[in-house]
């Protein structure tokens, strides 16, 4: 079996994640995995209207819509602590009502 055929397999196996059902995962990274995950989030944002966000055992795709909610938390008593959280909204497909 080819590297090409297991990676086809381990991406059948995943588990998609979809709407109506939570979901969380934590990481601990080092700074440049760190980087690295939020150079490939941006970039996604920047160029489309939908993230896919996965690892080995799941995968999670999610179209957004605007405005992302963008917060910075800076707690610098005892031990400094920086926290950036963004609130991505999820896009729906409904329109406006006509006006008749």
């Amino acid at each position: 079996m080819s590297d090409h055929e297991s990676a086809a397999e381990t991406d059948d196996e995943r588990t998609t994640i979809r709407a109506g059902r939570n979901f969380e995962q934590n990481y601990r990274l080092d700074a440049s995995e760190a980087g690295e995950f939020l150079i490939a989030l941006g970039e996604q944002l920047r160029d489309g209207d939908e993230l896919t966000l996965s690892d080995d055992e799941w995968e999670l795709p999610f179209q957004f819509g605007e405005p992302i909610e963008l917060e910075v938390d800076f707690e610098g008593m005892d031990d400094p602590e920086l926290e950036i959280e963004l609130e991505i909204p999820g896009r729906t497909d409904e329109t406006a009502p006509h006006v008749a």
